[in-house]
């Protein structure tokens, strides 16, 4: 029986299976000279690199979006008070 192949690219996506060493997975997620994407260290498809200010960028605003969400829906809680609703004939 042969084995199946632990890393490889299959229609065009990265996938690696082989178990996660600490080097591997810090030297993954950053390398300088490297695009803004690069192989994940485990698993299947792409990861931020760090090293290149455009994650940086990609960062700071999911992290300024959930900020607002979180707080828009803080605001918006219904308040524990009885509503009294009219109907018109």
């Amino acid at each position: 029986m042969t084995e199946k192949p632990q890393s490889g690219e299959l229609f065009g996506v990265p996938y690696n299976f082989d178990r996660p060493a600490l080097g591997r997975m810090v030297g993954a997620y950053w390398q300088p000279g490297k695009g803004m994407f690069v192989e994940k260290p485990f698993g299947i498809g792409y990861t931020l690199n760090l090293a290149n200010w455009r994650s940086w960028i990609v960062l700071a605003v999911a992290g300024a979006l959930f900020y607002q969400q979180k707080h828009a829906d803080e605001a918006s809680e219904p308040a524990d008070e009885p509503v009294e609703v009219v109907v018109e004939e």
